[in-house]
């Protein structure tokens, strides 16, 4: 019987997982904590987290898919302006739970008691807290 090494075990079960990206306006404003006891009283596991300070190219990598956009521009801008909290959440109904947790993109939308209504600027300013995508999809 072969045994699986504990480390690579919350990797190998416990539901689908889900990408999360605390923006650099929420760490800025030490938010980090906030959000992700968020994601914790929901019952979403945290197996992977990094903060890191992405370079302009990194970002316009990771958005490849929307260059051309009105968008694009401001929202590399930004997302390279500062560090980010890239995690990685576990759990049952993963990507239900982060997206209903975050709320609607614009914060003006967003549900009360969700992240973007709580901590969100403004949509114009791509200032969203959190951002979340599925392992396999983009937003």
């Amino acid at each position: 019987m072969r045994i699986i090494p504990l480390l690579l075990f919350p990797l190998l079960c416990f539901g689908e997982m889900t990408l999360s990206i605390i923006k650099p306006d929420s760490v800025a404003d030490h938010r980090i904590g906030a959000i992700i006891s968020r994601f914790e009283k929901e019952g979403l596991n945290i197996v992977a987290m990094k903060q890191v300070h992405l370079t302009q190219k990194q970002v316009e990598q990771f958005y490849a898919e929307h260059q051309g956009k009105p968008f694009y521009e401001k929202l590399t801008e930004y997302m390279s302006s500062g560090p980010i909290v890239a995690l990685v959440l576990e759990g049952n109904n993963a990507i239900v739970k982060n997206r209903t947790l975050m709320g609607a993109t614009d914060p003006k939308k967003a549900a009360p008691g969700t992240i973007r209504a709580d901590f969100a600027k403004t949509i114009e300013k791509k200032r969203k807290s959190p951002m979340g995508r599925r392992h396999d999809e983009h937003d």
